[in-house]
């Protein structure tokens, strides 16, 4: 075997596929890929991906780890659910596209201000203040994230459908100051905290 084969081979036989079926949500299904691209062909957003999911997968196996957790591929997914559902071996791609971000997320190298990942955590942020999204905050807050001047611009060209939501009761003005939460909002907090905890210890987070 030539020494470039030799390299080959060590960076398939890698520790990357081994951390992402270790650390990742159904990251042990992405061996069982078999790259026949149904995903990527299902996929309403398919043209957009920088890297399509059996495309992902193959680079998780290469040991790809920066190319694949810097991407920004897996905050494309919209979890319409057409890969899993017309993947012929019915792997989880949506879980797995989702764990993969997610892990990308919690190691700090996802990448900045990708439209998708800045949304999910305002909508993030906004759901466990009081274990329900405000709507009225979750908009101000997503149309001012790149400044006032930006979010003026949003909020006045959007005030028709907002006026919209007011009168069909969709959108409640006094949410500004809080709105509504759960019964046992403590209780909430408590079950994130220890679900977070058992994601830690799970996932190799423990401090």
């Amino acid at each position: 075997m030539t020494n470039a084969n030799q390299q080959a081979v060590a960076r398939y036989k890698n520790n990357f596929l081994k951390e992402v079926e270790e650390r990742v949500e159904e990251g042990d299904m992405v061996k069982m890929c078999m790259q026949c691209g149904v995903c990527a062909g299902s996929c309403p957003l398919g043209s957009a991906w920088e890297h399509s999911p059996q495309k992902i997968f193959m680079m998780i196996r290469a040991g790809k780890r920066d190319e694949v957790l810097q991407s920004d591929s897996m905050w494309m997914c919209t979890s319409c659910y057409n890969c899993i559902v017309r993947c012929p071996r019915q792997l989880p791609i949506t879980h797995i596209m989702h764990g993969l971000a997610n892990y990308a997320h919690r190691l700090g190298i996802a990448p900045k201000g990708q439209p998708t990942r800045e949304f999910a955590k305002t909508f993030w942020n906004n759901l466990i203040k009081r274990g329900r999204t405000n709507e009225l905050t979750l908009t101000l807050a997503h149309y001012f994230a790149n400044g006032i001047g930006p979010g003026i611009k949003t909020a006045l060209n959007m005030q028709k459908i907002g006026l919209g939501m007011v009168m069909a009761g969709r959108l409640n003005p006094m949410e500004i100051f809080g709105g509504h939460s759960v019964k046992d909002l403590k209780g909430f907090h408590a079950v994130l905290a220890k679900a977070k905890e058992i994601e830690d210890r799970k996932k190799g987070f423990a401090a």
